[in-house]
């Protein structure tokens, strides 16, 4: 191997063991339902394995569905309540809506779990262990998720604007999203590697291809043969309907691959292909292509770190009843 090859392998290993540090607050704990619903996280288990057997592209839904819950309001899960006459809520954002998957596993999970304990497992622990379950179901690594989370009540399409990335994210406010929510550059790279699986509607991308700039119709960092490829698949127009998958050698399998993919050019949205933008950057990308399982490793504690974000603990919040409706 080359010295320049056994650098890169040290400066991964740096990293890897600097994210796995990360503790657990205290009002979250592993194994949180023991004494209370000994069979929590496996009930959620089969409902998710289930979804998944139905259609593999149900994890990165759930996945992003944990996401976009810790980003709004925290970990509570506000983005499962429906709008109503009087409000409209986080899910019906035209950045949840129709892109966010996998309300219907949650509901499953919650009555089933309702039927057994009842009142005491919250949708918040729901949508944290499902994300989990994604995770490992397309072969990542398994991790144990500090549970006690209560649930909100108050779900705003307002607060969304400012708290979730744009497809067109450039690295500079991406990198600033995340710091708002005490997470690092290195952990919102990391995090990014959730776009190895999953699909793109062809509206988060279609100005790459078509209307880049006024002298520059298509991305000039977007690699031409795979632009040539998206065109045939994203014809002009903007259809809402039409997806691609992000990761197309591997959609269902949480690899490496979608970093791989940012190094050929072939990231599919701008807030992805920006992570190659800077020496820095670029080089993070590089470790978590070439070393796969550390990247899996960073990844699941960036994963419990995010998890944590503004939960509402002890008598905070409540445990709902339908995860759709508050109490």
């Amino acid at each position: 191997m080359s010295s320049k090859g056994v650098l890169i392998m040290f400066l991964c290993f740096i990293v890897v063991v600097t994210c796995l540090s990360v503790k657990s607050e205290a009002q979250l704990q592993v194994g949180f339902y023991g004494s209370t619903c000994r069979d929590a996280e496996l009930i959620v288990y089969q409902e998710v394995r289930k979804g998944f057997l139905n259609n593999k592209g149900i994890a990165a839904g759930l996945l992003r569905l944990h996401f976009h819950d810790c980003f709004v309001r925290g970990c509570d899960g506000s983005v499962l309540i429906d709008s109503t006459s009087d409000n409209v809520a986080e899910k019906d954002s035209p950045a949840n809506n129709p892109s966010l998957r996998g309300f219907d596993i949650i509901d499953n999970a919650k009555a089933r779990l309702e039927s057994v304990c009842k009142g005491v497992v919250s949708c918040a622990d729901i949508v944290a262990f499902a994300a989990r379950d994604s995770v490992v179901l397309t072969r990542g690594i398994g991790y144990k998720v500090p549970a006690g989370r209560r649930d909100g009540r108050v779900s705003l399409v307002l607060d969304t604007p400012t708290n979730l990335p744009f497809p067109t994210s450039n690295l500079d406010a991406l990198t600033k999203l995340f710091k708002s929510k005490g997470l690092t550059q290195e952990e919102m790279i990391t995090l990014s590697g959730s776009h190895t699986i999953g699909r793109s509607h062809c509206t988060a991308f279609s100005k790459r291809l078509y209307n880049f700039s006024s002298t520059t119709p298509q991305d000039p960092s977007l690699d031409p043969a795979y632009a040539a490829i998206l065109k045939k698949q994203c014809p002009p127009g903007n259809n809402p309907d039409l997806v691609v998958q992000m990761n197309p050698s591997s959609p269902n399998t949480f690899d490496s691959g979608y970093y791989t993919d940012i190094l050929k050019s072939r990231g599919l949205l701008t807030s992805d292909q920006t992570l190659n933008s800077t020496a820095n950057t670029a080089n993070q990308v590089k470790c978590n292509a070439f070393e796969p399982y550390q990247w899996k490793r960073k990844f699941a504690a960036a994963m419990v770190k995010m998890g944590k974000l503004d939960v509402l603990t002890g008598t905070a919040g409540e445990i709902r009843l339908k995860c759709r409706v508050p109490n």
